[in-house]
This record gives C-alpha cells, sequence and structure tokens, in this order.
C-alpha cells in the first residue's frame, strides 16, 4: 500500500514538472493568436523602417497575423530597443534591431539595459554597405586621390554622417584610424538633411547607407568612390571597395529582427524559418538587392554572433576615438 501511494506521488510529480513543457509546447502550436509589433528605433523612412516593413508584410502573410510596425524614435534607437527587451518574452513584440545597438553598448555609459544579455536572437535580414562618396565640387574620384588631399590640406575637409554612433559616424571614424587621417565629423539629425549639405558642398565626404545613397548616386548628384563591405556590392559593380586601397577596413550597416531573452525556442525557431524563406522569395531578394543588401541569412546563433563581434568591434573604435553620445 505504501508503494502504491509512493508510485502515485511519483506520477503526479512527474505530471506537474511536464506541464511548463506542456503548456509552452501548446503556445508554440498556437503562435500567433493576436497581432504582433514589429518595433523600430527609428522614424518612418528610415532605412530600418523600411526594412522592417518589407518584412513584416512578409510575415503577416505567413502568420496569418498582422505585424504591426511601432515607430519609438529618440536616444540613437535605445528607446525602440528598451520597449522590446523589458516586453513580455511571449513573441508578441518584436524589434527590427538596427546596427545601432553595436555602438550603443559602448557610446551610452547609463543604459538601462544590455542587448546581448537581454535581447534573443531571432534572424539576420541583410547587411548593406555605405558608401564613401564625396560632393562633384571636390576634384577626387578615388580612395588614394581622396587621402592625398586630406594630407596635402589638413583641417580643410569634413564629412557628414546621420548623427553621432551611427554607422555613417563609425565608417567616417574608422577611415580616419585606418588612415591616419583627420576628416572632420560632422553630425546630422538623420540621413536626409545629411544629403542635402552632401550635395550642396557644404561638407566635403560621406560615408551614409548604400539605401540612402543610391538614388543620388545614379542622379549624379554625388561621386561614389568606394563601398565599405569587404566585397564589391551588386548595385554599384563598378565601384572598389575602401579595402582595395585601405587594408583591413570594413564597416556595413545589418539588420534583423530579435525578441525579448526568454522567448520560447519554438516561437524563435518559426520566427527565423519564415524570415529566411522570406529572404529566399525572389521579390524581397530583389527589393534587398536593389538596396545593395547582403542576405543574412541562418540561425538565431548566427544573428547573435555577428550582433557580439559587432558590439566588440565598434566598442573598440568608440573607446579609442573618445566618441561620446550627444
Amino acid at each position: 500500500m505504501v508503494g502504491l501511494h509512493r508510485r502515485r506521488l511519483l506520477q503526479l510529480a512527474a505530471g506537474t514538472l511536464a506541464l511548463p513543457a506542456l503548456a509552452r509546447g501548446a503556445q508554440a502550436q498556437t503562435y500567433p493568436s493576436q497581432p504582433i509589433r514589429l518595433v523600430v528605433g527609428f522614424a518612418a523612412g528610415s532605412t530600418t523602417d523600411i526594412l522592417a516593413r518589407l518584412m513584416a508584410s512578409w510575415l503577416s502573410a505567413r502568420l496569418g497575423q498582422q505585424l504591426v510596425v511601432e515607430n519609438r524614435p529618440g536616444a540613437g534607437g535605445n528607446i525602440g530597443a528598451e520597449t522590446v527587451v523589458k516586453a513580455a518574452p511571449d513573441g508578441y513584440t518584436l524589434l527590427m534591431v538596427p546596427p545601432a545597438v553595436a555602438a550603443n553598448a559602448t557610446l551610452y555609459a547609463h543604459l538601462s539595459f544590455d542587448f546581448l544579455r537581454d535581447a534573443a536572437p531571432v534572424a539576420g535580414v541583410v547587411r548593406v554597405p555605405n558608401v564613401l562618396e564625396v560632393t562633384p565640387s571636390l576634384d577626387v574620384k578615388s580612395v588614394p586621390e581622396l587621402i592625398a588631399y586630406a594630407k596635402a590640406n589638413p583641417g580643410k575637409l569634413s564629412f557628414a554622417s546621420a548623427g553621432i554612433g551611427t554607422a555613417s559616424h563609425l565608417a567616417g571614424e574608422l577611415f580616419n584610424a585606418k588612415t591616419g587621417l583627420h576628416i572632420t565629423h560632422i553630425p546630422y539629425h538623420g540621413d536626409g538633411p545629411a544629403m542635402v549639405d552632401l550635395i550642396g558642398g557644404q561638407v566635403q565626404v560621406g560615408f551614409a547607407t548604400m539605401t540612402a545613397s543610391i538614388g543620388h548616386i545614379r542622379a549624379g548628384r554625388l561621386r561614389p568612390l568606394a563601398v565599405t563591405t569587404l566585397q564589391r556590392s551588386a548595385a554599384l559593380p563598378d565601384i572598389p571597395t575602401v579595402a582595395d586601397f585601405v587594408p583591413g577596413y570594413e564597416a556595413s550597416s545589418w539588420f534583423g529582427i530579435a525578441a525579448p531573452k526568454g522567448t520560447p525556442a519554438d516561437i524563435i525557431a518559426r520566427l527565423n524559418r519564415e524570415t529566411n524563406a522570406g529572404l529566399a522569395d525572389p521579390t524581397i531578394h530583389a527589393r534587398l538587392a536593389d538596396m545593395g543588401g547582403m542576405l543574412l541569412t541562418g540561425s538565431p546563433e548566427d544573428w547573435g554572433k555577428l550582433i557580439a563581434d559587432e558590439t566588440e568591434k565598434w566598442g573598440k573604435l568608440i573607446r579609442a576615438a573618445g566618441i561620446k553620445a550627444e
């Protein structure tokens, strides 16, 4: 009788331990049962926003629930990131991850979150080159000519960026560090204003994303000298890379999706699978290629490693250059 009672207790205990796993399995099977927020830490029309809306349209159709893009701009993307990492880990609040998360980890000394610790990588989407470009009024037509001009005319050149700590800023600082130049940084509030002054000649050099640059380059309003990735871009196949002239130089903007830490693995796996399916779709592939994009297919672990590696890389540059947030 005692043995029977003991076996019954063990069965009950085993059943109790299995309940959380069963609940997670049921949650994953019914996910999603309501609309999903895809948070963007920048304003509408930004590269991050454009990519979020492209992927939201695809995922909405695949998941059978609407992905609603929610813009939460401010603090270099930190407001959007904080919104997501502090949300319930249930798969209903996601972040369109911008490259700013890598820089912000070092740039901002008092963040209330640690992105690498508090976010769960879901899927990479795309890597976009930046473009080293000059205003047409500057009489340089190659990277070596730009370096020679800057050395012969110290203090005369400045480069525009979309703001302190943005990909276009860090690409310029890396160029300075690798060449020993001191091209002055002029931060703007976004790519739009930076492009206006670069085209107008108020600043002479830019390192804007391909997305922000390509229309102006095709219209002849800016002169591209090189792309910042290690490989040439299919969008500008005749343009060399910076690394062709400055060994070891690589900078780019990369984007993907993350969720709050603790989001069930089955939900992350499904979102990763559907995102990768989107990248294989010819229409989305073509849209990303037109932006100069290089696809970031792979596992959540692949995507998480990229974020961690970039956080370390740009953290070293920010500390060495003494860059401070506004």
